[in-house]
């Protein structure tokens, strides 16, 4: 272990050394007669002036690695007099050099001094005053010294272990902050607004009281806004989740004072996210108690938008930025995806570090094979995989291995369906090349009305557009999160469409009547929120680049307006007895051992392709349990179950024939 004196400057030690000898000579003065005669010398209190403003120069924020600044930097940014430097050295002697503690042990009674207090101090230190004592001086208000129990004359002081690892040269971070705080090191940047890092370094050498505020869509690039202006300015970049501000007013000014403190010693930069912000009022009057260089992180739609200060729109990165973020990343492997990488870019919005690891994954994996693979689907893959991870938590991702043989419509349905996902496929061409976006600002989105009774193929219909398209598919019951408190349906639909966002993910919401039945006239404040609940599920459906699929049973009930908002509209009519002829043909896996089915009595059943699907899994089951295929008998019973379930008699026309 390296001794403390290898660590620290020359120069700490000669101060050291100045404050030794002071100590060594009251020690062998008679007890009792210097702190009269120090005091008789002190300030008064009211010469004192509060250390609230003593914060660091934002001028020149670059932070110097010169060893022997640290010693001098320490006194002037804390606004330090003699006396308190003085007295922060004693603290800081006795902490790393055994002659002081010798010294003080020795030279003074048990009932003076065994350790550095400020009785002591004021005793053998020159120019003392009474205002060094106060919780106001710098001091204790910076928390440069923790005064432990007792009378504050006798109480010891101990150098807080930040300020001693500072003046040692030791890079380091506060321990109250630990919990709060994060690095943002690893952030990656690239292709940031210049004109916003110069607006933010500049209102950070204002040094204005007034936050700055960082707005836009894309979280991703206010953070790389952000980290561009820390490296600009020589500072760490650090975030703070504004949700894990303490409740206790003392808690919250103490972390304030931590958070100052540590962007002089460091020096550093906070950014406040408040994604997850509640109420913006404390954290507003938390923020102007921070004297130091932070921003204020503003997602759209949160609570953080009510929070006043000098607000910086940062845009979404373009189409073209984000290709060429991938093909920086990718490297060689750029040049052989041609068009795929505008499909991809436009359908993928990840941050920069996860093209980053993406890329660096797709190599490795290129590396591993032994063949020409198809490394434009793995890329695919990997990006839908690091796509859904935070989506996962928020809707239930279905799994579809049906194709478009499964699905059993009408032609003018299926057409439809094709279209759509044409539409999903050719959004990069049409909107980006050929400058539709450029020409129309809204009902650009692809969002769709599936319409039918339950079993008729919506769920189906989806899975089979999530396979053609390679894309996740998420399930959301609207009933769920429908809430009866003003706000509360929007917030949780904002966070759906929000983290869908980046993955351009199929959204399927499920039993949209629940939700948005006619729009109800305006006859208390309850109305007026539902109505703003539907306009800005519309809102976000007509911008959301994915695809938003609505499923209804009773598209009678939805409101004339809403329907002619959505781009596609898909009635799934129940099945007549040449449709459920073809389910029943296709309802049974290739491998499953069938005996003689008559398909054509089996659709006598006036039931939907659900239907159909239960009770051909539940005769499979029980022809199993017999070792025998599945027959005509099996099905019979398994039928009878499943009318039962539904409440609904199995009339002997429906099996006429059967046996």
């Amino acid at each position: 272990m390296m001794p403390a004196r290898e660590i620290a400057s020359n120069a700490v030690w000669l101060e050291l050394e100045r404050v030794l000898e002071r100590v060594r000579q009251h020690a062998s003065m008679p007890s009792g007669l210097e702190l009269a005669e120090h005091l008789s010398h002190s300030q008064g209190l009211s010469e004192f002036k509060p250390a609230y403003s003593s914060t660091a120069n934002y001028g020149e924020p670059n932070f110097s690695g010169e060893r022997g600044d640290l010693i001098s930097r320490l006194k002037t940014i804390f606004n330090l007099s003699s006396f308190e430097f003085d007295t922060l050295l004693l603290c800081a002697g006795f902490a790393l050099d055994p002659r002081f503690q010798a010294s003080i042990k020795a030279g003074f009674t048990e009932n003076e001094a065994q350790a550095p207090n400020f009785g002591l101090a004021l005793t053998v230190l020159d120019d003392p005053h009474w205002s060094a004592l106060s919780g106001l001086g710098p001091l204790r208000y910076w928390q440069l010294v923790e005064v432990g129990p007792g009378g504050l004359l006798q109480a010891p002081l101990n150098i807080h272990e930040r300020v001693l690892q500072h003046l040692l040269g030791v890079d380091a971070l506060d321990d109250r902050l630990g919990p709060f705080v994060r690095s943002l090191k690893d952030e990656e940047i690239f292709d940031v607004p210049q004109e916003l890092v110069l607006a933010t370094t500049s209102h950070w050498r204002s040094r204005a009281r007034t936050p700055l505020l960082l707005c836009g869509p894309d979280s991703d690039r206010r953070t790389a806004v952000f980290c561009a202006a820390c490296a600009e300015s020589g500072l760490r970049a650090l975030s703070f989740d504004a949700a894990e501000l303490p409740a206790s007013a003392t808690e919250r000014e103490s972390l304030a004072r931590a958070i100052t403190r540590e962007s002089v010693l460091c020096p550093t930069a906070t950014l406040i996210q408040t994604a997850r912000l509640e109420h913006a009022g404390a954290l507003e009057s938390w923020v102007s108690r921070i004297d130091a260089p932070v921003a204020v992180d503003i997602q759209d739609g949160t609570a953080g938008e009510r929070i006043m200060g000098m607000r910086l729109e940062v845009p979404s990165r373009t189409p073209s930025q984000r290709r060429a973020l991938w093909a920086t990343h990718l490297g060689s492997i750029n040049a052989r995806l041609d068009e795929d990488l505008d499909q991809l870019v436009d359908t993928f919005n990840l941050s920069p570090r996860e093209v980053r690891d993406t890329a660096a994954v797709l190599e490795h994996q290129m590396c591993l094979r032994t063949g020409d693979d198809d490394f434009v689907r793995d890329l695919w893959r990997v990006c839908r995989m690091t796509a859904r991870r935070s989506m996962d938590d928020l809707a239930a991702r279905i799994e579809s291995s049906a194709s478009w043989d499964d699905l059993v419509l009408p032609t003018p349905q299926i057409e439809v369906l094709r279209q759509l996902a044409a539409n999903a496929r050719q959004t990069s061409i049409v909107l980006g090349d050929w400058g539709f976006s450029a020409r129309y600002a809204r009902g650009l989105g692809l969002s769709a009305l599936f319409s039918g009774t339950s079993g008729t193929g919506k769920t189906m219909a989806a899975g089979v557009l999530a396979r053609e398209l390679d894309r996740d598919l998420y399930q959301v019951d609207l009933a769920t999160i429908s809430s009866k408190y003003i706000g509360e349906t929007e917030k949780h639909l904002r966070r759906i469409f929000d983290t869908a966002e980046r993955s351009g993910a199929i959204l399927l919401f499920d039993e949209a009547d629940a939700l948005f039945g006619k729009r109800s006239q305006v006859r208390d404040s309850h109305d007026r929120y539902a109505n703003l609940e539907i306009s800005y599920l519309l809102q976000r459906m007509e911008s959301y680049r994915g695809i938003a699929i609505l499923t209804t049973n009773m598209q009678s009930a939805l409101d004339a307006a809403f329907q002619r908002r959505l781009r596609f509209v898909v009635q799934f009519p129940f099945p007549d007895a040449n449709s459920r002829e073809r389910i029943w043909q296709r309802v049974f896996p290739p491998a499953a051992p069938v005996a003689d089915l008559d398909f054509n009595r089996l659709a006598q059943l006036s039931i939907s392709g659900g239907v159909i699907r239960n009770i051909a899994l539940l005769a499979a089951f029980l022809a199993a349990d017999e070792g025998s295929p599945i027959a005509m008998r099996h099905i019979a019973s398994a039928a009878r179950t499943e009318y039962a379930k539904l409440d609904k008699p199995l009339s002997s026309a429906e099996t006429r024939g059967w046996e």
